[in-house]
């Protein structure tokens, strides 16, 4: 993934200018890579991109579970289940 070093900011130099940060943000709607020791810790986003990156996430979620089920119809039999009357009666 390439990010551009106008992209990357120093949390020391964050710490100072966070407002102006957070309105550049805003503005551009560009995320901003936070380095701490010269590593990659952490990324500011806008509220809309976090948004419509946790509906994706839920989306991929739905279809893993789509993915389950599918799955495991593929081998169910009616004849194999048990019905409540008989759970109650073995507990």
């Amino acid at each position: 993934m390439m990010i551009e070093t106008n992209q990357m900011l120093p949390i020391t130099r964050l710490q100072k200018e966070l407002g102006k940060t957070v309105k550049e943000l805003s503005d551009s709607g560009e995320p901003v890579y936070i380095l701490k020791n010269n590593n990659m810790e952490a990324v500011l986003l806008s509220y809309h991109e976090y948004e419509y990156l946790k509906e994706i996430e839920e989306l991929v979620e739905q279809l893993e579970i789509k993915n389950v089920i599918e799955s495991r119809l593929k081998n169910y039999n009616p004849k194999n289940n048990v019905s409540w009357e008989k759970i109650k009666e073995e507990i």
